[in-house]
């Protein structure tokens, strides 16, 4: 993998970053010790040659999205989700899984562009949102850290600390800020109550942060964990808020595990029981998988079964590649109604592309 060279630095001084949290948050991959049977499937092998076809269009049609000039360059739309921080922080992130560095391969202009414009909606309080925008909300500001968390930790461009670093720490700065007593985040950039989908978009931005040498206290980790681990119902599954209640979704415990396992929870009781609620959803048997937020979960559930490895993996990689073949339209897109192609077509590239694991974020 060749991008990963500050990656890599930080983790060889793991030691004096300072705690076994600390320590599993920055090198996840080192300290799992699985067996052989946990690495069983998980390569690129399971990316077919028909996969790769509909990868390669759905990053091409992506490509030909983004707007090339002018006030909103790197965007991907003048107006609506298009025009926000979490659909081209997405989009990014997707040319990134295919191998291009930025400003390398095939996709390095379009990931420069992705920044150029995710940088300049870095607002004075430290607030990742297009001026005007109100969809991204702190949904928007969770994916565009991780964004900027990627590139900053992939790259040993000269000046890149004052083109992004100085962003970074001013965004996760922000987010620590906002985080409320009991350890969450919800829509706006201040703290108020919480819920779980908005939460677990700030975690990831905070542990992609932190992967690339960004601080990141232990109390606002230690209170993401708390929190995480109080929306998980008796049945294994999660829930969307703590003090609400309710019964467990398909995205949010897809979301759930994945943010135990970037708190450096491996294993348990509470990963064992989340994986098996969402095994009972295996993309093409059960429609549990496709309900609301499809792709939202469908990404957070690639990374879950990633991570467990084995069987897990083995069942689910097959299940949803098949399912994402066969509803990618003729121009090379993925329609998304619930927010936009450009949405949809990013998310589906970042879960077909998962075995590539070219991103530190996803390593498991």
């Amino acid at each position: 993998m060749p991008m990963l060279s500050r990656r890599r630095a930080l983790a060889a001084g793991v030691g004096i970053l300072g705690g076994a949290l600390s320590a599993h948050l920055a090198a996840p991959q080192v300290l799992r010790g699985q067996g052989a049977d946990f690495d069983a499937g998980r390569n690129a092998d399971v990316i077919t040659p028909k996969t790769q076809e509909a990868i390669d269009r759905g990053l091409t049609w992506l490509s030909k999205r983004q707007i090339l000039s002018g006030r909103n360059e790197g965007a991907f739309g003048h107006g609506g989700y298009q025009g926000g921080v979490a659909v081209c922080s997405l989009a990014g992130l997707a040319f990134m899984c295919s191998g291009s560095p930025p400003g390398q391969g095939p996709f390095g202009k379009n990931i420069d562009r992705a920044v150029k414009h995710i940088t300049n909606c870095v607002q004075e309080s430290g607030y990742i949102s297009a001026p005007g925008f109100g969809q991204d909300n702190m949904y928007g500001h969770g994916f565009a850290t991780l964004f900027l968390s990627e590139v900053y930790g992939m790259s040993d461009r000269e000046g890149l600390d004052s083109t992004v670093g100085e962003k970074l720490r001013s965004a996760v700065k922000l987010t620590c800020q906002c985080q409320n007593d009991a350890g969450g985040w919800r829509y706006q950039p201040q703290k108020s109550d919480a819920d779980l989908s908005i939460t677990i978009c700030n975690i990831m931005g905070l542990r992609a942060a932190r992967d690339a040498g960004i601080h990141v206290p232990d109390e606002v980790r230690n209170k993401c964990i708390d929190y995480v681990k109080k929306s998980q119902n008796s049945d294994g599954g999660f829930r969307y808020q703590i003090s609400s209640g309710g019964g467990s979704t398909f995205p949010l415990t897809a979301a759930g595990i994945v943010s135990l396992y970037s708190a450096g929870i491996y294993d348990g009781e509470q990963i064992d029981k989340g994986l098996k609620w969402l095994m009972n959803h295996l993309p093409g048997k059960s429609s549990g998988g496709h309900s609301g937020y499809f792709f939202y979960g469908q990404y957070y559930a690639v990374q879950a079964m990633w991570h467990a490895g084995g069987e897990y993996w083995q069942k689910w990689y097959p299940a949803i590649r098949e399912v994402l073949l066969g509803r990618q339209s003729g121009d090379g897109s993925w329609a998304d109604s619930e927010v936009c192609p450009e949405f949809g077509t990013a998310m589906a590239c970042i879960i077909l592309q998962m075995p590539n694991n070219y991103l530190p974020i996803f390593a498991p």
